[in-house]
């Protein structure tokens, strides 16, 4: 079953036209598209192995990998723009929470999935690495639950 055009209706940032980029926090470029198999609970793992943003205090640049895994509901979200999203936080002065947090707000405000995790391992800074994780489970689901086991098993994890 191929996509249609309406399926990819949404979709503007893929093909042949000079991509632009943003310098400053851009939540507006994120694209989606229907899930063909929403009544499938299947996770997708999206990884920027390069982030970077910019300390709010210092403007010293912050790097990391940022991870996304997610179970689709009715929407995917169109990797090239989620790319062009997360350089967008190149210029973006927040602190490492933030950062994970803001990220998992805007694609759980885009996407509605049924489960939402972003994990950012940054690197070091004065000897200390910071390793924020947000979650989201879609109230009222079995995906609530998980959300807050997952939390605490990432807790877990680290130690």
């Amino acid at each position: 079953m191929s996509r249609t055009q309406k399926d990819l209706a949404g979709v503007t940032l893929l093909g042949n036209q000079k991509t632009a980029y943003a310098y400053n926090y851009s939540p507006e470029v994120l694209e989606k598209f229907p899930n063909k198999h929403p009544e499938n609970d299947y996770m997708v793992t999206l990884n920027c192995p390069e982030f970077t943003s910019l300390c709010p205090k210092t403007g010293q640049p912050d790097f990391a990998e940022i991870k996304i895994n997610y179970i689709p509901d009715q929407f995917l979200v169109e990797s090239k723009s989620l790319k062009l999203y997360l350089f967008s936080f190149r210029n973006h002065g927040d602190f490492h929470e933030d950062c994970a947090n803001i990220i998992m707000k805007d694609l759980v405000r885009l996407l509605e999935p049924k489960y939402l995790e972003v994990e950012g391992i940054f690197t070091p800074r004065g000897g200390i690495s910071i390793y924020p994780f947000a979650n989201y489970g879609k109230p009222g689901t079995e995906f609530e639950q998980i959300a807050r086991s997952r939390l605490f098993a990432a807790v877990d994890r680290r130690r």
